[in-house]
């Protein structure tokens, strides 16, 4: 994992690239948005939810079959025999209902949820 934004990996159209770049930098920085660990992911311990958080980070292993939508809105991986996944929503700013539009920060709240897949 690179950590740098893969725009070509689903061969997304050029409409979606401004949210993959939205998700992408939220995902590396969650700042201005909400982050959220399940029950789960916390019950791994403070070291553990250090790692998960730099995998979320760095993660980078979009596919058409990870990602059929070009977003970069989701994404699962192991860590030490664990399967975890990690999902942006987009809500308002009331975080009562979706967000009308995703691509303007001044309608829409990032919510980074990250849980083991046994918790889906």
């Amino acid at each position: 994992m690179t950590g740098k934004p893969d725009t070509r990996a689903c061969d997304m159209p050029a409409a979606l690239a401004p949210l993959t770049l939205l998700n992408d930098a939220f995902r590396r920085d969650p700042t201005g948005g909400q982050l959220f660990t399940t029950a789960g992911v916390i019950s791994l311990g403070d070291a553990a939810l250090l790692s998960v958080l730099e995998l979320v980070h760095t993660f980078d292993a979009f596919t058409p079959d990870n990602d059929p939508n070009g977003e970069h809105d989701f994404g699962s991986f192991h860590w030490q025999g664990e399967r975890l996944f990690w999902k942006i929503d987009y809500y308002d700013r009331s975080l009562r209902l979706g967000s009308p539009d995703p691509l303007d920060p001044s309608l829409t709240i990032r919510v980074l949820t990250i849980m083991l897949a046994s918790e889906y």
